[in-house]
C-alpha cells in the first residue's frame, strides 16, 4: 500500500510478482485503518472511471519517441534503441512506492532472461535523477532508468492522471511528490508497461488504474519472444 516508505522487512517473497503484490496487499490491512484503505481503494475507482485505461496507448499504436537521460545524464533516444532492438518501456511511480520497488526488483531478477529474449528493458520514472538514483541503489538495479521530467512522455502515452482529492495530503505532504518530482502538479502516471517492436509499435500493453497490480514479468517476457 501507497502509505508506506522504502522499507523492505516485512515485504513478501512469492514465487511470481503478482503473487508477491497481492501478498503485500494482504498485509497492507494488517498495518492501516479500514477506512484509509478504503480511501485509496476509492481513489483508485476514481482514476479507473476517467477512462483512462481504454484512452492511454494500446496494441498497435506508434510508440511515443523522447530523448531522454538519467542521472549519469547520458542521453538516449528511444527510436535509436527500438530500431535495434526490442523494447520493454515500463514506469515507475517512485521510490516511495513499495509496490514499485517490488515490481523494480522482479524486473531486475528477469534481467539476463530479458535480455536473452532479445529485449531492452527501459525504465521511466518522474522522479528527479537524484531519487531515481536513490531508488535504484536501495534496490540493486542494474537496468537503463530514464527521467521522463515532469511526465512529458507518459502524458503522450495518455497515462498521466489527476491525483483525487482525497489522497493528496498523503502525496503532497507524506511522500513531498512536489520536491521528489520537481513539479507541483499533483499528478501521477500509471504503472504502465509496454513491449515496442522495432517497427516502433506497440505490441503488448499492460495499463491499469490500480497501483496495485504490475505486468507479469513472465508475460512480457512471452510478449518480446511472440515478435522475434
Amino acid at each position: 500500500m501507497v502509505l508506506s516508505t522504502q522499507a523492505r522487512a516485512d515485504e513478501p517473497a512469492g514465487t511470481n510478482l503478482s503473487s508477491q503484490l497481492k501478498e503485500m496487499e494482504v498485509n497492507s490491512t494488517k498495518r492501516y485503518p479500514a477506512q484509509v484503505l478504503k480511501t485509496f481503494q476509492n481513489a483508485v475507482g476514481q482514476v479507473r472511471a476517467t477512462g483512462i485505461e481504454e484512452s492511454a496507448k494500446q496494441v498497435g499504436d506508434d510508440a511515443i519517441d523522447a530523448t531522454l537521460s538519467g542521472w549519469d545524464e547520458n542521453q538516449v533516444t528511444l527510436s535509436d534503441v527500438w530500431s535495434e532492438t526490442p523494447v520493454i518501456l515500463m514506469w515507475y511511480r517512485g521510490g516511495w512506492c513499495p509496490y514499485c520497488n517490488l515490481q523494480l526488483r522482479a524486473m531486475q531478477e528477469q534481467l539476463s532472461a530479458i535480455e536473452g529474449a532479445g529485449a531492452k528493458l527501459i525504465v521511466l520514472t518522474p522522479e528527479i535523477p537524484e531519487k531515481a538514483k536513490e531508488t535504484a541503489e536501495s534496490n540493486d538495479l542494474e537496468m537503463l532508468v530514464l527521467y521522463d521530467q515532469k511526465s512529458e512522455v507518459a502524458r503522450k502515452y495518455g497515462i498521466m492522471f489527476d491525483l483525487p482529492e482525497s489522497i493528496l495530503p498523503v502525496y503532497r505532504d507524506k511522500f513531498q511528490l512536489a520536491e521528489r518530482n520537481d513539479n507541483e502538479a499533483m499528478e501521477l502516471p500509471l504503472a504502465a508497461t509496454y513491449v515496442i517492436d522495432t517497427n516502433g509499435k506497440i505490441s503488448y500493453a499492460f495499463v491499469d488504474a490500480d497501483y496495485k497490480k504490475r505486468a507479469e514479468p513472465a508475460d512480457v517476457i512471452a510478449a518480446v519472444k511472440k515478435i522475434q
